[in-house]
């Protein structure tokens, strides 16, 4: 119970985008009940509850409600029929039944998820409609079973006969959710066997947990799940596998970066209890969680073992030298530091992950030291504040991940790692700068970095020199640049041919990034380029950057247009100004940013107009503009963005404000058709936010 309403808590200040105050975490079941009512009081409020199990969950949530008379509404979803049932205890309470989709709409679904252009060829016409209808219009057993034949030889009907007969007639007779769980256990076997190996991973997940790929990937390949290819890294292999398994619909994506990327994925529920059995059956993953006695229920020799919150049975463990990873979710207990110790010290001499991201460490235990096969750790938004000399003991380490942290300094010893592929080390500062830490010198000897992200470049002059070296780099995050070091990283980044993304912050708000100077060859595989102080222009090799989809310019304060460099970018998805323009009027010229989705103009404290010209950012999807005080109206033509879905307006003059809220103005009346207008203002230290 406490576990679903401190998560309730945590989820409604995401909302407001604060902070959970620190005293929640010590509450107990009525002071969360009454903390819950008292945020919820007078306010109008909408939440749902999906896939609850039992009642006492809905009863641990219903009595934290207040009744107030605001219109809000709960939504339960649930697959047993008599929680349905028993949480309308009012009239005015409601049951909606899921039913099948009818025939045609099932038809349309199949066919755009297995032969994506919704065309079925004529001579699969007849398997594939008696494949679907084994599916009974169940959309998750439809996508499963579409996803498996998407990847079938269309030029052999016995393929497909194959997979009919597969289903036969088992599937007669039984519920509509063992229905889909066959579908999708058949589409489980299909699987090439590294392919089932990367999904039963997935098990080590909590129910419900968003799942990072820049955090699965590695462990996958730190697993040994990966067989690498000729002229690709081990990197973009997994990433391949991570596709298919979405392609295949046994991975669901959660969340896009704004460059169309994979940024969140999850697995359905009733997929994550197949891959749950199947991770038992074979000691593949094993799950203790807080609400369990699991350990006592361990096998002898655990190979993967992840921990759900704190449970004070995990300490008395001792079958864990055959372990090879250990992953911790939620587990916030202060004396985490001996606990874990006391895991390790059973002797995981085999063990290659340790995840402790979020863990109450403030130091690392000296027995992680002695893990000599470790090749991942993750010690994210810990308290751990030094990296001892001792890591370069951890010869096969090839992922370090210390964001967050307290570390501010890297020592020597972390050039021992010669198998390092990424090193992720920044922390959010004042004003949400980014952060870097202070390297060794001699960085270059880490030659396979794939990632690094992000190092302070003050104290060495050479350093960025070195960076030049690490020709692997996909990912580089260099802070407090000085503007004398300019010209050397220009020179450095030229030998970068394989960078994709790109972040560089200058040493002080006012200091220049002097970013002038030719890049030869111009890294043209660049994605993403984020920019941290004074420009005196953009630089000229950005205009070449054919493959860039996003760009972030901090702090610029441009006093010359810095449009005419981007706008005929044939890539370019995302552009986010923050303080980097001086000028009173921005125009986006006529054609240009074809491509543009996502715009955001914030303290362009000299702006008083935008214009948009014809046919300029015909894709344009979301408008953000914030504390661009002196602009009065719209953007001139902001009502030829046919496109535009959302815009956002906060801490904008209150000229602008008052003629929006006026529905006969010519203001409102530019944006009537866009379907989501947010107003917001800080206020009190609260971010308030109302829709028009």
């Amino acid at each position: 119970m406490k576990v679903i309403l401190k998560d309730l808590i945590q989820q409604l200040h995401n909302e407001i985008r604060e902070p959970v105050p620190q005293q929640v975490e010590c509450m107990e079941g009525n002071q969360l009940r009454a903390f819950v009512k008292d945020f919820l009081q007078e306010r109008r409020y909408i939440i749902v509850l999906d896939d609850i199990w039992s009642m006492n969950s809905w009863e641990a949530i219903k009595y934290a409600l207040p009744n107030g008379s605001y219109s809000s509404r709960i939504m339960l979803t649930t697959r047993i029929a008599d929680i349905a049932i028993g949480s309308c205890i009012e009239s005015r309470d409601y049951i909606h039944e899921m039913k099948p989709l009818p025939v045609e709409e099932s038809w349309n679904l199949f066919c755009s998820k297995t032969f994506g252009d919704n065309c079925c060829p004529q001579n699969l016409e007849d398997v594939s409609r008696r494949i679907l209808s084994k599916c009974k219009g169940l959309p998750l057993a439809i996508v499963a079973i579409g996803g498996l034949l998407a990847l079938k030889n269309k030029g052999k009907l016995d393929e497909w006969e194959m997979t009919h007969r597969s289903l036969g007639g088992e599937l007669e007779g039984i519920g509509k959710l063992e229905k889909v769980k066959n579908i999708l256990l058949l589409s489980y076997n299909d699987l090439p066997f590294f392919l089932k190996s990367c999904l039963l991973y997935i098990s080590i997940y909590p129910e419900d947990q968003k799942i990072d790929p820049e955090l699965v990937i590695p462990r996958w390949i730190a697993e040994g799940f990966i067989h690498g290819k000729k002229g690709m890294t081990t990197t973009e292999v997994a990433l391949g596998y991570l596709n298919e398994l979405v392609n295949r619909s046994l991975i669901q994506v959660a969340e896009f970066y704004r460059d169309g990327s994979i940024r969140y994925c999850r697995v359905h529920d009733i997929l994550r209890e197949i891959i749950l059995t199947k991770s038992r059956e074979q000691n593949f993953v094993n799950v203790a969680s807080s609400c369990s006695r699991d350990c006592a229920r361990l096998p002898d020799k655990p190979r993967r073992l992840a921990i759900h919150g704190y449970n004070e049975n995990h300490q008395e463990c001792k079958r864990f030298r055959h372990l090879r990873s250990l992953v911790i979710f939620g587990y916030t207990d202060p004396l985490f530091n001996s606990s874990l110790s006391k895991i390790l010290s059973g002797g995981p001499k085999m063990l290659e992950v340790l995840h402790l991201e979020g863990a109450k460490l403030t130091n690392i235990p000296k027995e992680v030291f002695q893990l000599f096969r470790l090749k991942f750790l993750n010690l994210r938004d810990t308290g751990v504040q030094i990296i001892p000399p001792c890591i370069g003991k951890l010869h096969n380490l090839e992922y370090l991940n210390l964001i967050g942290t307290k570390v501010r300094e890297l020592p020597v010893g972390i050039l021992q790692l010669r198998k390092l592929r990424i090193l992720l080390v920044y922390h959010i500062g004042k004003d949400f700068a980014l952060c870097g830490v202070k390297p060794p010198s001699q960085i270059a000897n880490l030659l396979f970095l794939e990632i690094l992200h992000s190092i302070d470049a003050d104290h060495d002059k050479t350093l960025v020199m070195e960076i030049g070296k690490l020709t692997q780099l996909r990912k580089l995050g260099i802070s407090k640049l000085r503007k004398i070091d300019g010209a050397i990283l220009c020179s450095s980044l030229g030998k970068l041919t394989n960078l994709r993304q790109l972040c560089v912050n200058s040493i002080k708000e006012d200091d220049t990034l002097d970013l002038l100077h030719p890049i030869s060859p111009t890294p043209r595989a660049l994605q993403v380029l984020e920019l941290g102080g004074r420009l005196e222009m953009i630089p000229p090799w950005v205009a070449s950057l054919q493959n860039l989809t996003t760009i972030q310019l901090f702090g610029s304060r441009l006093r010359h247009d810095l449009l005419e460099s981007l706008q005929s970018l044939p890539n370019l998805v995302d552009v986010s100004l923050n303080n980097a323009y001086e000028g009173e009027e921005l125009y986006f010229m006529a054609g240009g940013f074809q491509k543009l989705k996502r715009l955001e103009l914030t303290r362009l404290q000299k702006l008083k107009c935008v214009r948009v010209g014809d046919r300029a950012m015909p894709c344009l999807h979301k408008l953000v503009m914030a504390e661009c005080k002196l602009v009065e109206k719209l953007p001139w033509g902001i009502q030829n963005l046919n496109e535009l879905k959302s815009l956002g307006l906060a801490d904008m003059s209150n000229e602008l404000i008052v003629k929006l809220q006026d529905k006969g103005s010519e203001e409102y009346q530019k944006i009537a058709l866009v379907s989501e207008v947010v107003i917001a203002n800080w206020k009190d230290g609260k971010l308030w936010k109302r829709f028009l």
